[in-house]
């Protein structure tokens, strides 16, 4: 039962209203980047950060200035005025794999992206050009790398690649290839630079997929999505590779000795319980003799040994 008056109880409730107004609210943690986790052979050394930030904001939809719609004006007049002569020239036709970023005045056209098909461009005005959305591929030169046992190695690889987002393609980048061709360098000597030599040797497929997956993160504001990342060589000085060919001989010539013992082991083992099957068995001795017989027989042989049981020598020499 309560015993505090009614007043103190709600000075104490606002007491604590306070207390808990004055604490700062917890931050929450940033969400979880949309990347899949790498393999347990390659561990993430990356630490992701949140992507598809843009560097450049569009202004189609903000009214035109009065001096923009002036020039807009003339320049409409001087192509109907020239359009019986010059129609041809103010077309231009993209393929079903193109894409046209059109900049009227330095602005973006409302609309985003023309194309497939036929798109008609003002002279004097209008600005544009054309993104192709097919995949394509280039070499990413040998890097040279020293991996984390101190081992200096080149490695290449191949990045095939697409643009997603043809807008973004040219208004947030200079050079979307460009840019991914010295993004994906510089990103193949980190993340072979964190791992011993045999694990790149061993796990090309795990290096791979890191590497695309870093990419595709870094590039999403580029509009550019990276497909595949293929390592293609690593190239070990010619001292390393004979060391190599040296130790892996030794260790096949040790598996090769370890298997002659244990099977010179295995025939020593059945030789004895042949032994004492036959010791036990006299029957099994005698079909011993006449297989071996059988075995020796044959038509080119002139001369036959007869097995000799050495117990009858035996009881001659005791008599």
């Amino acid at each position: 039962m309560n015993t505090n008056p009614p007043e103190e109880q709600k000075l104490g409730e606002n007491e604590a209203a306070e207390t808990l107004a004055e604490q700062p609210t917890p931050i929450p943690p940033p969400p979880r980047p949309k990347h899949p986790t790498p393999s347990d052979s390659f561990p993430d050394p990356i630490v992701y950060t949140e992507k598809g930030v843009r560097n450049v904001r569009t202004t189609e939809n903000d009214p035109p200035s009065l001096c923009e719609k002036i020039v807009c004006f003339f320049a409409y007049v001087l192509f109907v005025i020239t359009v019986p002569f010059c129609f041809f020239f103010y077309i231009i036709v993209l393929q079903e794999f193109q894409r046209a970023v059109i900049l009227r005045l330095g602005r973006l056209r409302k609309g985003g992206a023309r194309g497939p098909g036929m798109v008609l461009v003002i002279p004097c005005i209008d600005a544009y050009r054309r993104v192709d959305l097919r995949t394509t591929s280039f070499d990413v030169p040998p890097q040279e790398i020293l991996t984390k046992d101190s081992v200096t190695i080149k490695v290449d690889a191949v990045v095939y690649y697409s643009v997603r987002n043809p807008l973004d393609a040219v208004l947030q980048v200079a050079n979307a290839r460009e840019a991914t061709r010295l993004l994906a360098m510089t990103t193949l000597r980190n993340v072979s630079g964190m791992h011993m030599l045999m694990e790149l040797l061993t796990s090309k497929e795990s290096l791979s997929k890191q590497i695309e997956w870093i990419l595709d993160g870094a590039t999403e504001a580029w509009g550019v999505r990276v497909e595949r990342v293929e390592i293609k060589e690593i190239y070990m000085p010619a001292q390393l590779q004979r060391a190599m060919a040296v130790e892996q001989e030794a260790a096949r010539e040790a598996r090769a000795k370890v298997a002659a013992a244990e099977g010179e082991r295995d025939a020593v083992k059945s030789l004895r319980e042949a032994a004492d099957i036959m010791m036990t068995n006299p029957i099994a001795l005698q079909l011993r003799y006449l297989q071996t017989l059988n075995t020796i027989s044959n038509n080119e042989t002139r001369s036959y040994v007869f097995p000799f049981p050495v117990d009858i020598v035996k009881k001659w020499m005791d008599k």
